[in-house]
């Protein structure tokens, strides 16, 4: 992170939490799961997708998983009901993974069991690294039970071992969303240079094209949505094998972009009362973020 955004960050730290929601409501959609359907509603009539994650993380109990498991079985209930052009995705830790792996499995394919009554989707976040091959184990079991189309997972371009593990699970046709990453991550397992990481993003998405598996293309890095038209082209990929995804309310310009281009465009939605904390890690790795910050600082309305 540059000077400016360690400095940002320290000055939204020790602001009231009521203060630091003005910056941060424009990234969440709320504290309920009604202001998370609110604002799908609006993205679905333009155009836009979306999917909707609880934010939380890591659970300390058993008895803390199972309630993040009923809030996201909710959200499941109003995807159908409200008849939401959505789907789910969930962080394995909220559901347990770091409790009880097994435990975590039950939990997890309860809710991909109920999206698949309905022809929806779960998507595995990818977490900070002691997770990732627990999570790729866990998206194993869950392709014995379930396929490509009810349940994927995420890879990150910075980890060193992802194309490895691209080439593991393009055996058992994956359903990927593809990102850069966001955790801080040791030098050993991890790329620090920015043109090394966009490399490798793009070898991770050829990988994955050649392969004929669903993609997700995360990102709002320009060059890398450029390059990703290339391979669109290149491959002459039908709309069935991949979609753009962003973050809610980071570089709207370039998302309206992509939908006018005629591509399908998701919106990760995140939602809940612990939202101050994905705050923070968004802001200490999206300079947009910091500068959106900084000019509204003394300029509140």
């Amino acid at each position: 992170m540059n000077p400016f955004n360690e400095i940002i960050v320290k000055i939204v730290q020790l602001m009231p939490k009521k203060l630091v929601w003005k910056f941060s409501k424009k990234y969440i959609a709320g504290e309920t799961l009604q202001d998370a359907v609110s604002l799908v509603k609006n993205l679905n009539s333009i155009g836009i997708l979306a999917t909707i994650d609880v934010l939380g993380e890591a659970v300390t109990n058993k008895s803390e998983a199972i309630e993040s498991k009923v809030e996201a079985s909710k959200v499941i209930d109003k995807i159908i009901i409200e008849n939401l052009n959505a789907n789910l995705s969930i962080k394995p830790t909220q559901m347990g993974l770091s409790i009880d792996s097994d435990f975590a499995y039950e939990q997890i394919s309860e809710l991909v069991g109920k999206l698949v009554k309905v022809n929806n989707f779960l998507r595995l976040d990818m977490e900070d690294s002691p997770y990732t091959t627990l999570t790729i184990d866990l998206l194993k079991k869950l392709r014995e039970k379930y396929n490509q189309d009810s349940v994927g997972i995420v890879i990150q371009s910075y980890l060193k071992r992802s194309l490895g593990d691209v080439k593991e699970l393009n055996k058992i046709n994956t359903n990927y969303r593809l990102c850069k990453g966001i955790y801080v991550e040791p030098s050993e397992i991890a790329y620090k240079e920015k043109d090394i990481i966009r490399n490798n993003y793009l070898t991770l998405l050829e990988e994955m094209i050649k392969s004929g598996n669903y993609v997700g293309i995360a990102t709002h890095d320009e060059y890398l949505i450029d390059e990703a038209y290339k391979l669109i082209d290149k491959y002459k990929l039908g709309e069935d094998k991949f979609e753009f995804q962003m973050l809610l309310g980071v570089r709207e310009d370039l998302r309206d972009k992509i939908l006018k281009d005629g591509y399908k465009i998701r919106i990760y939605v995140p939602y809940g009362v612990h939202w101050y904390k994905y705050s923070i890690r968004r802001l200490k790795e999206n300079p947009a973020i910091a500068g959106y910050i900084f000019k509204n600082l003394f300029s509140f309305k």
